[in-house]
């Protein structure tokens, strides 16, 4: 089993473990939340020697990125958030796999790496958020039926 917080940076072979099993979970997840072949691409930035870069699936509507922080991995602290060094699993959902922004940040601690259908129940939760949103938008809903 990886270690998820162990310390990528100023490590080489650590870092390269980490994102060749990164990579690995992440086609996992694909095959469990049952992407079609080619609605995503897969994506590792090793980042320089201070990080650990990110490996990242971008589907069309959901961007799952998985990374840690420089200064050695909290455990669990999703409420940091990404500004503050939070290490782990960002998941949001996006218009196309040009759209590099999205919706809002949703956070998952790295050990949801190791457990496939919990981390695909997240991801799920995510993507409904954009389809709740978007039955939201006036123009988008189903007009109303006519009674003659």
């Amino acid at each position: 089993m990886t270690d998820w917080y162990a310390r990528c940076a100023y490590d080489p072979e650590v870092k390269q473990r980490f994102h060749t099993a990164a990579r690995a979970r992440l086609r996992r997840l694909a095959t469990t939340l049952r992407f079609p072949l080619g609605s995503f691409d897969l994506r590792s930035n090793l980042g320089g020697i201070a990080v650990s870069g990110e490996i990242t699936r971008h589907h069309d509507d959901v961007y799952i990125q998985v990374c840690q922080r420089a200064s050695g991995a909290p455990r669990v602290r999703p409420e940091a958030g990404p500004r503050t060094g939070f290490s782990g699993i960002l998941i949001r959902t996006c218009q196309g796999r040009r759209d590099y922004t999205g919706g809002g940040n949703h956070l998952a601690p790295l050990r949801l790496l190791d457990d496939a259908p919990a981390l695909a129940a997240q991801v799920r939760a995510v993507m409904a958020t954009k389809t709740s949103a978007l039955s939201a938008i006036p123009s988008l809903r189903s007009p109303p039926a006519r009674h003659h």
